[in-house]
């Protein structure tokens, strides 16, 4: 029987958890995706690069949705078997609540680990890759620097505007080509203007260079500041384009976000600098205490879960997310405390993990005890408030409508 109610139990809690984890994970990427479409845009790269950014920023806030969805999904599921009489029937034959949270505490330990390897080496990695591709972005190297309808310093004196782009740059329409040379005496050298109707980049055998092809054009070709420039008119016409010089990006570790938990630990005890310790333990404790915390999530979502007798209010879901949300922005305020040495980096995480462990436990002690309704005097106090609203609400529509049906009659 412990067998089939285990097996019950897991069906129950994987549905909402991974409905709840992916919900999650994409409530928090949706903000940060029209960001990075903005950036994208102005900077002029290919929309293909906001879903590669995403991708690098998803483990970030998997840290956070990872906890959320196994709470829910833990909270959900004894939600069910509450309101549906279930529990009290396993309760009835002498099934325990700390035996029906063997498999919560499965998925807590499974997901520890999974969170576990992302804040600790996955995390590090992708934000680092997210940083290289913004670095790319703004230096070009993604194909950025031409944007359409502006002027484009190519370097080495070399100017190009673009009306149009199509087949992704493949085919460009209505090109401005500006080349200024210097003279050996530093003043200004001959120089070259063309216009075209379509163009398009081609590859070369040097690597330094590319070829600008232009077709349909003219072109006005100075010598000089004082010679007369000649105009001609082509068909076809090729501007080699020395490519300008990428700046290599920098290494990887610039920043805590960027190091791994054994980095970490190292600049911890390694360090002569006392900011970088500091520094380095703040994040640290917190990515640690990020995993830890999954171990709590049973008892407060089991205690959240249970709503009171008579009574099928959601109250419960909406305060375990309120709490574990509240943890989360304090654990972020004690790591940029502790970084700024205002607060020990060890205290500043453990106390509200302390805290937070407390009252989850307190409230599964609470619903223990025969009778307990952990959450019972703030649904009923919810349910006096809800009624006082209603009946405003009530009152506000029924004058409108008398008021309307006055000035009808009148």
């Amino acid at each position: 029987m412990t067998k089939r109610i285990d097996r019950y139990l897991f069906s129950l809690i994987l549905v909402p958890l991974i409905g709840t984890l992916v919900v999650a994970a994409m409530l928090l990427v949706l903000d940060r995706m029209l960001r990075l479409f903005d950036f994208v845009i102005n900077e002029g790269g290919p929309v293909s690069v906001v879903w590669r950014m995403l991708g690098n920023l998803l483990p970030e806030y998997l840290s956070l949705g990872i906890p959320i969805g196994v709470m829910l999904g833990t909270l959900l599921a004894f939600r069910r078997l509450a309101t549906t009489s279930e529990l009290d029937a396993l309760l009835a034959v002498g099934v325990s609540y700390g035996r029906l949270l063997r498999v919560p505490f499965i998925f807590a330990a499974v997901f520890a680990v999974v969170n576990f390897g992302i804040v600790g080496w996955l995390q590090p990695v992708t934000r680092y890759a997210y940083e290289n591709l913004r670095f790319e972005l703004r230096s070009g190297a993604l194909g950025a620097s031409i944007k359409v309808g502006e002027f484009a310093n190519l370097g080495g004196g070399m100017t190009l505007r673009v009306e149009e782009s199509r087949e992704q740059g493949a085919d460009l329409r209505g090109l401005f080509v500006r080349a200024a040379q210097k003279g050996p005496d530093g003043k200004d050298g001959q120089t070259i203007a063309a216009t075209a109707a379509r163009g398009t980049f081609l590859a070369t055998d040097d690597p330094e260079y590319i070829l600008l092809r232009l077709q349909d054009g003219t072109l006005i070709h100075s010598p000089d500041a004082t010679a007369t420039p000649r105009v001609l008119s082509f068909q076809q016409h090729d501007l080699p384009i020395r490519l300008p010089e990428m700046a290599a990006f920098r290494k990887r570790g610039e920043g805590n976000l960027e190091a791994t938990l054994p980095e970490l630990a190292r600049t911890m005890l390694t360090s002569a600098n006392p900011d970088e310790r500091r520094g380095a333990a703040a994040t640290f404790h917190r990515r640690i205490v990020q995993c830890v915390i999954m171990f709590v999530l049973p008892f407060l979502a089991i205690a959240m879960a249970v709503p009171p007798k008579r009574s099928t209010s959601a109250l419960g879901v909406f305060l375990s997310i309120i709490a574990l949300v509240t943890f989360h922005k304090f654990t972020e305020y004690g790591e940029r405390m502790g970084a700024l040495g205002r607060v020990d980096p060890l205290l500043a995480q453990w106390v509200p993990f302390a805290l937070f462990f407390g009252l989850a436990l307190w409230l599964y002690h609470v619903l223990g005890r025969p009778g307990g309704q952990p959450i019972g005097a703030l649904d009923r106090w919810f349910g006096k408030v809800t009624a006082l609203v209603s009946g405003l609400a009530a009152r506000l529509v029924r004058r409108t409508r008398w008021s309307d049906d006055v000035l009808s009659a009148g």
